[in-house]
């Protein structure tokens, strides 16, 4: 019993040693990150506003058709780039043709008679001179008695008829002439009325639309196309009514359009003096500088500079983003803090802080790879 006792005590003293805690080694302290600084401020930046709009043609024409007949011919299509002059449309115009070839045989028929009728009145005019002398050889006989009275009235029967014979032949000569005014102002018309059969561009541009094929029937005023000069657009910008007594004509103003990655300057050439009732807004037209990139409907933003305001402002690049969420590494009593932010503005390479920092806060800049929350930092001389 006593050997059995004395076996226990070294191993109750082995598991005695088992249960102690193993004493913790001192942590090793990280050196601290050297970083640069910028301090958070106040600044004045501009009061802008920004309208939204659409891109117009200053100057757009619907050519229409100006006479009935069938579509012969499209020569251009929707995007073809044309000349002032340039012919787009052909017409079916052989009943002009037809009219016009009428005209031009009355015409020759009425010159082919001219000469006889100018014939006729030289003879008429030969025996009326002729009569003339005769009534007054008989005349002065009839006053000397030597003649009986019938031979008097017969000289002066042919007077009267010789008379109303020349009359006759220059009132035929008359009507020819009138007659071939009409026929040569017919002949003017139908040439008219041809030329409607070539349809022109009025001005050099850009087709936008074409709304007619080959084989369609048209009529005076039916829309054949729509071109848009070149090179001359503007932005029609719809704006809020408390805005309208800001904005004036000849201000400049920067322009953003979809698919062009600049901004443009351009000012305002109109403020239409109409407000819409659906949206209680007004049109604002701001002329745009001619460019190969400008089409019709593109989507665009003015931006109009309306005095200024003060506010707080840090480097954009100083900024992480996570998802929705902005923050910014400051450095507070030796270390650096993340802090969420709220931003607004941006403009160029800084950006309007609404919520998050106070003036005067130091902001790491740039941010070192790694950095987290609460690392130690020494700000950089």
């Amino acid at each position: 019993m006593k050997s059995k006792f004395l076996l226990l005590i070294p191993v109750a003293g082995w598991l005695a040693g088992c249960g102690e805690a193993p004493k913790e080694k001192p942590a090793a302290v990280s050196a601290p990150v050297s970083v640069s600084v910028v301090i958070a401020a106040n600044e004045t930046w501009p009061s802008i506003y920004e309208a939204t709009g659409t891109v117009r043609a200053q100057t757009s024409g619907t050519i229409a058709a100006r006479m009935s007949g069938y579509v012969r011919e499209v020569k251009v299509q929707t995007g073809d780039h044309v000349h002032e002059g340039q012919q787009l449309v052909t017409l079916d115009s052989r009943d002009l043709d037809v009219n016009s070839k009428r005209a031009e045989a009355g015409s020759n028929e009425v010159r082919a008679a001219m000469p006889a009728a100018d014939s006729a009145i030289a003879a008429a005019k030969a025996s009326l001179d002729l009569a003339q002398v005769t009534f007054n050889r008989m005349q002065e006989l009839y006053q000397k008695k030597s003649i009986s009275s019938q031979e008097f009235d017969e000289a002066t029967a042919k007077l009267k008829a010789s008379q109303a014979a020349y009359e006759m032949a220059r009132t035929s000569r008359a009507q020819l002439d009138s007659r071939l005014a009409t026929v040569e102002e017919e002949i003017r018309g139908t040439e008219v009325a041809r030329s409607y059969a070539e349809v022109l561009a009025p001005f050099a541009g850009i087709v936008v639309a074409r709304s007619v094929e080959p084989g369609n029937l048209a009529s005076p005023g039916m829309p054949l196309l729509t071109i848009e000069r070149d090179g001359a657009y503007r932005l029609e910008a719809s704006i809020d009514e408390s805005h309208l007594s800001a904005i004036r004509v000849s201000q400049p103003v920067s322009v953003t359009l979809d698919g062009i990655d600049r901004e443009i300057g351009a000012r305002v050439s109109q403020v239409v003096p109409a407000v819409d009732a659906a949206s209680r807004a007004y049109t604002v037209k701001i002329d745009l500088p001619a460019s190969p990139s400008l089409r019709s409907g593109l989507f665009g933003r003015a931006a109009f500079q309306l005095g200024t305001h003060s506010l707080l402002a840090i480097p954009a690049a100083a900024v992480t983003a996570r998802g929705q969420l902005q923050s910014v590494f400051v450095v507070d009593d030796g270390l650096a803090r993340a802090r969420l932010i709220t931003t607004g503005e941006h403009a160029k390479a800084q950006v309007e802080v609404l919520s998050g920092l106070t003036p005067g806060d130091k902001l790491i800049l740039p941010i070192p790879p790694g950095l987290a929350d609460g690392a130690a930092v020494e700000v950089a001389r």
